[in-house]
């Protein structure tokens, strides 16, 4: 079985913010260290296919306005 690479885009980057956009959330299935905590989806996709993973991007969930009760 192939490993997987999970992952999000992060929250607080614009557009045109030459910063990375993503976070490694997971890896199944693959001997794998990551050092860096956000990485360009290129070097995502350098280390998915050097490793033999697949990526996966996790979806957002839509925001929900909870009422809390006290």
């Amino acid at each position: 079985m192939a490993g997987k690479i999970f992952y999000r885009e992060r929250q607080k980057v614009k557009e045109g913010v030459k910063m990375p956009r993503f976070i490694l959330v997971a890896a199944a299935g693959v001997d794998l260290k990551i050092f860096a905590r956000h990485l360009r989806k290129s070097e995502l996709e350098h280390i998915a296919s050097d490793v033999g993973a697949e990526l996966i991007e996790l979806k957002r969930g839509e925001k929900q306005d909870e009422e809390v009760e006290v």
